[in-house]
């Protein structure tokens, strides 16, 4: 399994008049801990998309457990947990606080492209490269998606109180 974890500050501008962070941030915050994540590895995207390559937004799932707020440093944690078959690879991320609460879970599915066709092609060579010795023993986790919520998952209301 890989995984790597990026710190983001949250910004007052990214949040509501709540004090919690818009929602609509948490894709960008998903999106940055990507990026930042391949970068440690040695993947650019723009160097994938100088070969031709993008990477779309397929599917973006978010669940909202307990309100981040202005100033909190977060920490997304990023996880593949299957190596990347074929042009499809799901992303998976756990943002917590500096209590190490578990603020916010969620997962994007992307989608490996031609940018001349838009269509579907294999994971480059030098991705899956790069990605494979995180994968080498064997004991991934749990395919992806294979868990089930409960009601016991969900936020509890005093969790948003002021």
């Amino acid at each position: 399994m890989y995984q790597a974890d990026i710190q983001i500050r949250v910004r007052y501008a990214e949040t509501d008049q709540m004090g919690y962070v818009y929602h609509g941030n948490y894709a960008a915050y998903f999106e940055v801990a990507r990026t930042e994540s391949f970068r440690q590895l040695g993947i650019r995207y723009k160097d994938l998309e100088g070969q031709g390559v993008g990477m779309p937004v397929g599917e973006l799932q978010t669940r909202f457990r307990r309100p981040a707020r202005y100033d909190d440093l977060l920490t997304i944690r990023v996880m593949l947990r299957e190596l990347v078959e074929g042009s499809r690879v799901k992303f998976e991320y756990e943002i917590r606080n500096e209590d190490e609460e578990l603020l916010t879970v969620g997962h994007t599915l992307m989608v490996f492209v031609s940018t001349a066709t838009g269509r579907p092609v294999p994971i480059p060579d030098g991705v899956r490269d790069k990605l494979a010795p995180y994968f080498a023993d064997g004991d991934a986790d749990l395919p992806l998606g294979t868990g089930r919520a409960t009601p016991d998952d969900a936020p509890a209301p005093a969790a948003f109180g002021k």
